[in-house]
């Protein structure tokens, strides 16, 4: 990279770091959305809120269903199928 490059493009490097480290947040935040593993803590505490009374049975399944929808929406991912 010559020197006359570099002055011209030198006035990018911030805008360059903050698109990295959206990317990076990006990243993260789908590689949590994507994570089996929350998902199915949700339920767990969706059941557990059934169990106290704390939900109805009809509320329940509702989002036990949405949870469920999910999941196999997090299986298509990792398979690559989205």
């Amino acid at each position: 990279m010559g020197l006359l490059e570099k002055l011209i493009t030198s006035p990018l490097l911030p805008v360059r770091g903050v698109v990295w480290v959206a990317q990076r947040v990006a990243d993260e935040a789908e590689a949590e959305y994507y994570d089996p593993a929350t998902v199915r803590a949700e339920l767990a505490e969706l059941e557990r809120r059934l169990t106290d009374g704390e939900i109805d049975e009809e509320t329940f399944e509702r989002e036990e269903d949405l949870l469920i929808e999910r999941l196999m929406e997090i299986d298509r991912y990792h398979r690559g199928d989205l």
